[in-house]
């Protein structure tokens, strides 16, 4: 049997959020002109909050704008990598290392499941010692330029945890797999959280720290 630790990504084992700070990083570097997009990208934002599109609808729109319609991964993959440096070196919470090395002393796999896009996410992941990534996936094309949409569902709510089992299937670990660990920030999470054997809300905001509260569900503070 395998035991598994999970871990939800942005504000849980980051401080901050990252995937508009990660489109930032991309304009600035690539297509500084870009920029001029931000009003455009400030009322995406305001249709996403009037219900107007999605979450999923919001991330392609803002990709589209700020990277464009679609990248090479060798023009990608040096701002992969420095953004993931970046975070890692200034927006790791301490206490995220501290349970990323406990759940390896104790022989768990530890995985990383977020709505972030795997494509920055998986380097952030492997940076802190992670074994597996769940992530929200990007459509790559027959000439493997990677495009402003997302392959299959956006990693967020119940479609966080049917991506979860998905993954369980693939990997082998379905009726396997022992204990479940789970870790994060977010009402969001409670399909997941629920899903889970030890349920650990990690800074949470007043409406999962109620949830918590209601749940019996471990509260932790990682800085």
């Amino acid at each position: 049997m395998t035991d598994l630790a999970i871990y939800d990504m942005d504000r849980t084992v980051t401080r901050r959020a990252t995937y508009t700070p990660f489109l930032l990083h991309c304009a600035v570097r690539r297509a500084p002109w870009r920029l001029l997009f931000l009003p455009l990208v400030a009322g995406s934002m305001l249709a996403y909050v009037v219900k107007l599109i999605d979450r999923a609808r919001l991330k392609e729109i803002n990709h589209r704008l700020l990277i464009g319609h679609w990248i090479h991964p060798r023009d990608l993959r040096p701002l992969v990598d420095s953004f993931a440096d970046k975070q890692v070196a200034t927006n790791i919470r301490p206490g995220a290392r501290a349970a990323i090395a406990r759940d390896h002393a104790e022989g768990r796999r530890v995985v990383m499941a977020t709505a972030s896009y795997r494509l920055y996410a998986a380097a952030i992941a492997d940076r802190l010692g992670f074994d597996d990534v769940i992530g929200t996936g990007s459509v790559i094309g027959l000439d493997q330029r990677i495009r402003a949409r997302i392959d299959g569902e956006n990693c967020y709510g119940n479609a966080k945890l049917r991506m979860v089992a998905d993954w369980v299937g693939k990997s082998g670990l379905t009726g396997r797999h022992g204990h479940v660990r789970f870790y994060s920030d977010h009402a969001s999470d409670a399909p997941v959280f629920e899903w889970s054997d030890e349920p650990v809300a990690v800074n949470p905001h007043d409406r999962l720290r109620k949830l918590a509260a209601e749940r019996g569900w471990r509260i932790e503070d990682w800085g």
